[in-house]
């Protein structure tokens, strides 16, 4: 998780950046630009689509700012922002993620190319799932919303974020080999 930022905070900066201070929107903007990055990139399942649906989600952050209406953490919205903006731009160039198999390192015997080799397999895996099941799974797994926060960026009921989180879950363990009770490695 990111440490807190510091000076103004994002509702002073939303404040002086409507009013047209430009500084306090790059300040925003570089603030909050990781977050929407690691968004982007986990949604994608690549660098070059994740680079694209950042400055995308950055570009509609900085033009509709004056959409933000103030009844939610301007961080919800933002994550509201940028996961339409990344969905938007995968959709509108008929791209889907892409498995990340065949560049996965051979012959790693453990250390910094064991945690590469991994994320590797979690990229892949997130990527076979369905971006109904992605989408609830990275902005709770990876970003650390919380589910009302994800209900609220998805317009969608708490129960529903819930289930697929679950099952985004569910399918993930099994892509990974993580299987649950039902696993016949239980009945043996």
């Amino acid at each position: 998780m990111a440490p807190p930022p510091t000076g103004p905070s994002d509702d002073d900066l939303v404040d002086a950046a409507r009013s047209g201070d430009r500084q306090a929107l790059d300040g925003l903007l570089r603030r909050h630009h990781d977050r929407i990055w690691g968004i982007c990139r986990r949604l994608a399942g690549n660098d070059a689509d994740a680079a694209d649906a950042t400055q995308e989600a950055l570009l509609a952050v900085a033009t509709r700012l004056d959409r933000f209406d103030g009844r939610s953490a301007f961080t919800t919205w933002l994550y509201r922002v940028a996961t339409n903006a990344c969905l938007d731009e995968l959709r509108r160039r008929g791209r889907r993620p892409v498995p990340v198999e065949e560049v996965l390192p051979t012959g790693t015997e453990g250390g910094a190319d064991a945690g590469l080799a991994d994320r590797l397999e979690v990229d892949a895996a997130l990527a076979d799932l369905p971006e109904e099941f992605r989408v609830p799974v990275v902005l709770r797994d990876l970003c650390d919303l919380d589910y009302a926060a994800i209900a609220e960026v998805l317009d969608l009921p708490p129960g529903t974020v819930r289930s697929r989180i679950a099952r985004g879950r569910a399918a993930l363990a099994n892509r990974l080999g993580n299987h649950g009770p039902s696993d016949e490695r239980l009945n043996q």
